[in-house]
């Protein structure tokens, strides 16, 4: 399933980019879905740095799937490798409850849009059927939609309101 978001911060790249590659664990007390984003490990290259960051979320599990979604299922890891120079940032999403059946992984881009920074993310998720715990083989092909829709309806808003709290954010703060 392919992942896609954009949207405008009115704010310069440069402190954009900065920010949104630096500052998330602040960023996340502006959001009203996440907890906690914490950062595991920061490792400095050439290009720019690689990141892990712990994201936990506060979601209402849909009834239809609750019986299968468990609190481990609302954190996962961001993987981050930040390009300075093109400001982008390629990433990839573990969640530790599916680590062999879920992958997704994407590209959000920075570009200057007049006097703001247009966010431009696009990925794809992928749910492998045979790889989701707890449910039952039978129950798997009625039960995978509703966990694959369940998992970018609490992915794409989280990163689309990252932009927004990332905007609030840097409204509060001098340039």
């Amino acid at each position: 399933m392919l992942i896609h978001a954009t949207s405008t911060i009115p704010h310069p790249l440069a402190r954009v980019y900065r920010a949104y590659r630096d500052e998330l664990p602040q960023i996340a007390a502006h959001m009203p879905d996440i907890d906690a984003i914490t950062v595991l490990s920061r490792t400095e290259y050439p290009s720019g740095p690689r990141l892990v960051n712990e994201w936990r979320a506060k979601a209402r599990v849909p009834a239809a799937v609750s019986r299968f979604v468990t609190p481990e299922m609302l954190r996962w890891e961001d993987h981050a490798a930040w390009d300075d120079a093109g400001a982008f940032v390629d990433w990839a999403l573990v969640i530790p409850a599916f680590r062999d059946g879920v992958r997704c992984a994407g590209r959000n881009r920075f570009v200057a849009d007049g006097a703001g920074t247009r966010v431009e993310l696009s990925g794809e998720l992928l749910v492998q059927v045979q790889s989701v715990p707890g449910v039952p083989t039978l129950l798997l092909r009625g039960v995978l939609p509703g966990i694959e829709r369940f998992i970018v309806e609490l992915i794409r808003p989280n990163l689309q309101q990252v932009n927004a709290a990332l905007a609030r954010y840097l409204d509060a703060r001098p340039a």
